[in-house]
């Protein structure tokens, strides 16, 4: 990836959270930033936020409504993008969410509806920008993935499900772009102080918390600093915060270790929760 001043990055999700604190700390480092969600309050108030961190008067800040589930919609509104900023130096894909459940009480709806914005928007937004980059033969793509994509965790089947699939995704995409310049990396954060986090733990199953609560819990602007310097250091597998990269060590290591941790937890929690 190109140094940020001066360069365009796109990132979906960028509304809040660590898509947002991406965004702006990009914006402080002299970048031209392309936000996409899919509610107009949100872009409205991560457009300003991104104003505020100006630092060149040729930056450009733009916030584009989008559903990344939509392939038809992702390729219009980012080819629209491209045409209008000039294609990215890197694209983060930040939109992601989680409706932790018990698996029986997942609907196939639910599943479904996981896969496509976790999943299917990852590969809609490359899809739509790749091409551009192999064209130039330079630039970075970001997939957001999670520590439960490489950890199974209690009550998050789904999201699990789509969070390993995003990462086998960004490994397989390494391997077709890397001869046209263009880098890729998958961003495996803990849990992270987000809106997102806040709305999950409203019905989060107690042994999820209990599993959950090893992991630690990280700053949206943390996790951006960390993705940021992952790119600058071209690394694939980017774990934010000592916990997180513990637990990814041990995962690769001794797997048997991490299962029988999480099993102990979620027997303590039963037992507590029983009458």
């Amino acid at each position: 990836m190109a140094e940020p001043a001066g360069s365009v990055a796109f990132i979906t999700g960028g509304t809040s959270g660590i898509g947002l604190a991406t965004a702006e700390l990009l914006a402080a480092q002299g970048a031209s930033v392309v936000v996409f969600a899919r509610t107009q309050q949100g872009l409205d108030a991560a457009a300003a936020a991104l104003e505020v961190r100006r630092v060149s008067p040729g930056q450009r800040f733009a916030a584009r409504r989008l559903d990344v589930s939509d392939h038809t919609a992702v390729d219009d509104v980012m080819s629209a993008a491209v045409r209008e900023l000039g294609a990215p130096a890197l694209l983060v894909n930040a939109a992601g969410r989680a409706v932790p459940h018990y698996f029986e009480d997942v609907t196939y709806e639910r599943f479904d509806d996981t896969l496509k914005v976790n999943l299917y928007g990852v590969r809609n937004a490359v899809a739509a920008v790749a091409p551009h980059m192999k064209t130039r033969r330079s630039g970075h793509i970001v997939n957001v993935s999670s520590m439960a994509g490489f950890v199974g965790v209690f009550g998050l089947t789904d999201y699990c499900a789509s969070k390993f699939a995003v990462v086998g995704f960004s490994e397989a995409l390494r391997q077709e772009l890397r001869p046209f310049g263009v880098g890729v990396s998958v961003l495996c954060p803990p849990d992270t102080d987000t809106p997102g986090l806040a709305r999950e733990n409203l019905d989060k199953p107690p042994e999820t918390v209990a599993v959950s609560a090893g992991g630690g819990l990280l700053q949206p602007e943390d996790v951006a600093r960390a993705l940021l310097a992952g790119v600058r250091r071209g690394r694939f597998m980017i774990v934010p915060g000592g916990e997180g990269r513990l637990a990814w060590l041990v995962k690769r290591y001794a797997p048997s270790v991490v299962d029988t941790v999480m099993a102990r937890a979620v027997r303590r929690t039963q037992a507590k929760e029983r009458p």
